[in-house]
């Protein structure tokens, strides 16, 4: 059941290769939510209320459907709706995500550890190299937004991958930290609508003068 998990959640990362539309963007990551709540709950050593609770809010609540939802009304509110005509095709996108699955792979095997499960560990670097990916070869600033959750994603699923038992105290700060940055971002994307009627990184130049 996990490695049907894990393989659905690395799916997830290549179809963020070939969209080009922001809302498919939104539900990738609510659908990357759910997966690792399914993933977590299934490795927990121990069931207690507490480790639930805070499992089903960070995965479920948070990651699967807070995060969506504010997505959403950002695409909503600045009326963009795909990535810019300028962006890397699809084609070499691909390419780009199947060169990090093999980087990704490579690094595992470099830096396998008997403390760290090398299955997890492979795919928390895929999920990071693929959120770079998203960062460096679009213009957008809410592809930026979405390379940067998929990134927290990585990390999460690292956390997974060095330990079942994930430490309460960094998940709540991730958690936090993911919930700022998604509103601050969301602020900031807005006010540059309404100022330059564009999301393009190129413009943002044009905010000091």
């Amino acid at each position: 059941m996990i490695a049907l998990l894990i393989l659905l959640f690395a799916v997830s990362l290549i179809f963020f290769s070939i969209t080009e539309r922001f809302r498919t963007y939104a539900m990738l990551i609510g659908l990357q939510g759910v997966l690792l709540f399914g993933i977590s709950f299934s490795l927990l050593r121990e069931i207690n209320t507490l480790n639930l609770i805070f499992i089903v809010v960070e995965t479920l609540v948070f990651k699967a459907l807070i995060v969506p939802w504010l997505l959403y009304r950002i695409i909503k509110r600045t009326k963009t709706a795909r990535v810019h005509k300028g962006a890397l095709p699809a084609f070499y996108s691909i390419l780009l995500v199947i060169l990090a699955m093999l980087v990704s792979v490579v690094l595992t095997s470099v830096l396998k550890d008997a403390k760290v499960d090398s299955f997890f560990l492979a795919i928390s670097i895929f999920a990071l190299l693929t959120g770079m990916i998203l960062i460096t070869t679009h213009k957008r600033i809410f592809s930026h937004m979405v390379g940067f959750l998929v990134i927290e994603n990585a990390v999460f699923l690292f956390s997974i991958a060095a330990g079942a038992e994930m430490p309460m105290l960094i998940n709540t700060a991730i958690l936090l930290d993911i919930f700022i940055s998604v509103l601050i971002l969301g602020v900031f994307m807005t006010k540059i609508e309404d100022r330059m009627h564009s999301l393009e990184t190129d413009m943002l130049t044009k905010l000091k003068d």
